[in-house]
């Protein structure tokens, strides 16, 4: 793959495109992965601008400043200490904080948004991003995305859409588990498949490829949530997020985060060798699972330690991050049955369905895990689903 450099929206925006900013009154979505290629943070950019006149700015789950950890509720301040601009959570206590208030949005000229999204249908910034444009479009103001590449590729995508009576948080719209689209051509299809009504441009990015992967780029990489540290975060992120419906570590608390899983009671050795058998079965591959022992320093199993696997991904074009986790599942729950558990517990302000079944999409997942079903026939399961979202998205693609 080439090493050209790419340029962002943002970049784009901040010079050929100016106009559409230029005398304006301008909210900013934004986050701590809301930089430029220079690493120059878009607040403090807009609020220095001389052309137009930065009024609001609106931060999304985790906080403006990448600060808060998940499902942590971010605290309502008045202003940006950095910047001193009037700023809004968009994640509180309540499912309703998720939806900003229209009226914050009356004044303004036009709603800018830009924050680097990961590929995978749970991370929440793209549908606060649908949220902003729906708000947006009832008072009439015009919504201005910046995209940014996908991390993972544009290319492949994986897994099942999300059912009737499963919507969240985490699967607000019937988009495949890896999707392969930016958040630029998602404003797209939300707009015109989904029906979040408003006046949308899109700043695409220039030199993006859909094979590119976010090393392919030449730009550096901000995490965009305190849990996802590197891009390689992100390839295994698809499928890996699953743990998150278990009682088993997703590696929250150890340096690397969802490519890192286990319990207190995992044999790693095991465990590697019976998903690794049934990843062959499937005729998948592209990962290694290296047996390992980690200690958490939070979060589940925290100061205890863990056995499991890292994810070591080899071929990054053949990897199935959705099909790999679900045969960690499968192994975990036919080699441990009287201790692995699903996680009960409220998730994303939803109580039922549980976690498991918000992340799948429907129960389907959770009743293949449980009832070891040959990966083969999960893969097969999502094909139906795949092809119809394939054909959907390509109307909105940008590259």
């Amino acid at each position: 793959m080439s090493s050209a450099t790419v340029r962002l929206g943002l970049d784009r925006l901040l010079s050929e495109q100016l106009h559409l900013l230029r005398g304006k009154r301008v909210g900013l979505v934004c986050n701590a992965s809301t930089v430029s290629s220079a690493l120059e943070h878009a607040a403090d950019c807009f609020a220095e601008h001389p052309d137009f006149e930065l009024v609001r700015l609106f931060g999304p789950e985790h906080g403006l400043r990448g600060d808060a950890q998940d499902m942590i509720a971010v605290e309502q301040v008045p202003r940006d200490p950095w910047t001193g601009v009037e700023l809004h959570s968009l994640y509180g206590t309540s499912e309703a904080s998720l939806r900003p208030d229209p009226q914050l949005m009356a004044d303004l000229d036009v709603v800018v948004f830009d924050i680097q999204d990961v590929g995978a249908r749970y991370y929440t910034y793209v549908y606060t991003m649908a949220f902003c444009m729906e708000a947006a479009g009832k008072v009439g103001v015009p919504v201005v995305v910046c995209d940014r590449p996908n991390p993972i590729g544009g290319l492949a995508v994986e897994g099942n859409t999300v059912h009737e009576g499963f919507v969240s948080f985490v699967g607000q719209f019937p988009i495949a588990n890896r999707h392969g689209m930016t958040a630029g051509e998602l404003a797209h299809l939300f707009r015109d498949e989904c029906g979040v009504a408003c006046d949308l441009t899109v700043v695409q990015l220039q030199g993006w490829e859909r094979g590119m992967h976010y090393q392919d780029c030449g730009l550096p990489w901000v995490q965009p949530s305190p849990n996802m540290p590197t891009p390689d975060t992100a390839l295994v992120y698809p499928g890996m997020c699953f743990f998150e419906g278990t009682l088993l570590s997703e590696g929250r608390g150890a340096t690397r985060p969802f490519e890192v899983v286990g319990a207190p009671y995992i044999d790693g050795k095991r465990w590697a060798a019976d998903a690794a058998a049934r990843l062959d079965a499937a005729g998948a591959g592209g990962v290694s699972f290296r047996p390992l022992v980690f200690q958490p320093t939070f979060h589940k199993h925290g100061g205890l330690a863990c056995g499991g696997v890292q994810l070591h991904v080899l071929d990054r074009q053949c990897f199935e991050p959705v099909l790999s986790a679900v045969a960690l599942l499968q192994a975990a729950w036919s080699l441990w049955p009287d201790e692995v558990r699903w996680r009960t517990e409220v998730y994303e302000f939803v109580e039922d369905p549980i976690a498991i079944d918000l992340l799948g999409g429907s129960a389907a997942l959770r009743h293949e895990i449980e009832q070891e079903t040959p990966l083969s026939r999960v893969r097969e399961r999502w094909q139906d689903e795949v092809q119809t979202f394939i054909a959907q998205r390509k109307r909105h693609l940008l590259y």
